[in-house]
């Protein structure tokens, strides 16, 4: 999804993936299954750094300036870059500047876990790092006295005040807000993207909303900007209702099969080669049985012999490099999504990435696009939703004949008070 949101088609020698919205479910599918395993092998990995972590033990990474790491992964100090880091906490509690700090390290020849030179970057990194207090730290647990102490704790409590002090900016701990349409909203008048903005009121609150590419360059389009939570609250829903219907699941795991087994296509055309060369093999054997033997049949009788076991060979790596997915396991990886808690940005964003192909937003309604050809489906209720304490916006869907694409073709339509 990263490499698409930025222009990059992915290319697998091992999966081709089809053109289209079935072969864009496949994709997203087999991504998904994928992080799953790596998700799964990640908790066993976790498991083990926690052990090391309350034995005192590193936990992975470059390592730190001023330690060493012996055999059994425990932390020691550094004789010879251990002082130097004593004394560059020491210098900017005395008030030295952070670029003096980077050329005294450089000068004595300090340099960073990757064997670069010392940065303002890589300074700032080390000034707050507390395991030069003594704190071993992964995830959510802390061990303190865990490792050998470089800073007491007095001294480093002064350096992250004055490093708190000395923040450039007050916008750079200001965290991006994340707008999960990004690449898959279009305007409906004009066919452009809709980006992410977001504006300040007089009483200084936040707004974030969608809006019209070609309304922000002024390009002629007089798309209405949308607010950003009620639409994605909106499809988000619509995602859910998909996933909750038992058919559409029947539906969905028959197209990943019957897509996965035509596709599958290079053990298969490796298993034709074999089927070939075998019988190459058995026709040399039987012109070899009527007498026919000379050099150069015994050539090719090791040719085919060398190739047979190379297509063996690559027919069975191809099988433990591409494994391929039963019934169970599909649907038992699809019913995980009906159990997603909506309110959690990254479960949100998952069901989006999988499940919707396009949004095409109009003034008064918006038409979802999903990443699953069944015909159409309509769809009415008439709720009232509140997309904040101020706005509330009627509801309607209908059934749409749209492009190709379309399975489940909703039209929704809201009216802005």
């Amino acid at each position: 999804m990263i490499l698409k949101k930025n222009g990059v088609h992915l290319i697998s020698v091992m999966e081709p993936i089809a053109e289209g919205s079935q072969g864009i479910l496949v994709e997203t599918l087999l991504e998904g299954m994928a992080e799953y395993y790596s998700a799964e092998l990640s908790e066993k990995v976790i498991r083990g750094q926690t052990e090391n972590a309350l034995k005192g033990k590193c936990t992975g990474g470059t390592g730190t300036i001023g330690y060493k790491i012996d055999e059994d992964k425990f932390y020691h100090l550094d004789p010879l870059t251990a002082p130097l880091v004593l004394e560059a906490f020491q210098r900017y509690d005395n008030g030295d500047k952070m670029v003096e700090i980077v050329n005294f390290l450089n000068d004595k020849g300090v340099r960073n876990m990757l064997g670069g030179k010392m940065t303002h970057s890589s300074v700032n990194t080390m000034l707050k790092n507390r395991r030069y207090i003594g704190e071993l730290s992964f995830r959510d647990i802390v061990v303190p006295d865990a490792i050998p102490v470089i800073v007491p704790k007095d001294l480093f409590d002064r350096v992250q005040k004055r490093l708190d002090k000395n923040k450039r900016a007050p916008a750079c701990s200001k965290a991006d807000e994340e707008y999960l349409l990004t690449t898959k909203l279009f305007c409906g008048k004009c066919g452009a993207l809709m980006f992410g903005e977001s504006g300040t009121s007089a009483t200084g609150r936040t707004y974030y909303y969608y809006k019209c590419a070609n309304v922000k360059r002024r390009k002629g389009c007089n798309k209405k900007t949308v607010q950003k939570d009620w639409l994605e609250d909106l499809v988000v829903r619509e995602t859910m209702k998909l996933i909750q219907d038992d058919a559409v699941i029947d539906k969905i795991v028959q197209l990943v099969m019957d897509v996965q087994n035509q596709e599958n296509t290079t053990i298969s055309l490796l298993e034709k080669q074999l089927r070939e060369v075998n019988k190459k093999l058995d026709n040399l054997m039987k012109a070899i049985e009527d007498g026919l033997y000379t050099r150069t049949t015994k050539e090719r009788l090791e040719a085919l012999e060398i190739q047979k076991d190379e297509l063996t060979v690559k027919i069975a790596d191809e099988k433990l490099k591409k494994p391929s997915f039963n019934e169970d396991f599909i649907r038992f990886w699809l019913m995980k999504f009906r159990k997603f808690d909506i309110s959690q940005k990254k479960q949100r964003k998952a069901l989006i990435e999988i499940f919707i192909n396009a949004i095409f937003l109009y003034d008064d309604r918006m038409l979802i696009t999903f990443n699953y050809k069944d015909g159409t489906q309509t769809v009415r209720f008439e709720d009232t939703l509140t997309a904040n304490s101020a706005e509330e916006k009627s509801l309607d869907l209908f059934s749409s004949a749209g492009p190709e694409l379309f399975s489940r073709e909703t039209e929704e339509l809201f009216v802005l008070s």
